[in-house]
């Protein structure tokens, strides 16, 4: 049976790079996201949507089971309190946690066959607090509640699912978001213990350990990949 790898938002960023280890593993890669990918097989679909998320875990399927599954796909919704809409909070939660659920019921049939499989849940630091993240971070700390769960239903049958929380990641997204010359941006670099943004291939090479045939005494934890940040006292 061919070792097969599920990347949601896989098409850019972290999850690029995530599919390209993958290939470089010898996997198949199946990625599934809003825009085409150009690694692996490239599903585009609408992962919001529970139709649509549903229409494309059939097609990626169709090509036989999956055992390696990250659920990469998520969104920030950035708000005040006092401003977050209920709607940007239920799509948040969609996109970041129902999408997740929903691509794991999927492919675990063929895992529970197989007697193997790995999951990796993407949170972020966030999930530890961050300003003007209330839906982004419940979700975000929602995966990491679902990451330890599953752990402990899963571990008998040889799956083992994990969870990393990525920092500050220099993403097309982010460098938008956060322009190289912005002092917002210099003062984010500032507060990185090693000094620097990560990479998507800082994720990636995470995620290739939990993924990895031999890192299966791992389970139900949460790798913070953020430079240090997490150890501080006030981490951005």
């Amino acid at each position: 049976m061919a070792d097969r790898l599920l990347v949601t938002g896989g098409a850019s960023g972290i999850g690029r790079a995530i599919a390209l280890h993958g290939q470089s593993m010898g996997w198949e890669v199946v990625v599934i996201d809003r825009s085409a990918s150009d690694v692996g097989r490239s599903i585009v679909a609408d992962l919001s949507d529970p139709g649509s998320t549903a229409t494309a875990l059939e097609d990626a399927l169709s090509g036989g089971p999956i055992t390696r599954l990250v659920n990469n796909v998520g969104a920030v919704f950035p708000a005040p309190l006092e401003e977050q809409s209920l709607a940007d909070l239920d799509a948040s939660f969609s996109l970041n946690l129902r999408c997740a659920v929903q691509c794991a019921q999927a492919v675990l049939p063929g895992m529970t066959e197989a007697g193997f499989g790995r999951i990796v849940n993407m949170s972020s630091r966030a999930a530890l607090g961050k300003e003007l993240r209330t839906a982004y971070a419940a979700a975000k700390a929602g995966l990491i509640g679902l990451t330890r769960v599953w752990a402990l239903e899963l571990g008998q049958r040889g799956i083992t699912v994990n969870a990393i929380g990525p920092g500050p990641i220099a993403t097309d997204l982010f460098m938008k978001a956060n322009p190289a010359d912005s002092p917002r941006t210099k003062k984010i670099i500032e507060s990185v213990p090693v000094g620097r943004l990560g990479e998507p291939e800082d994720i990636a090479h995470a995620a290739g350990f939990f993924l990895d045939d031999r890192a299966g005494f791992v389970t139900g934890q949460v790798l913070y990949v953020c430079g240090g940040l997490t150890v501080g006292v006030n981490p951005i």
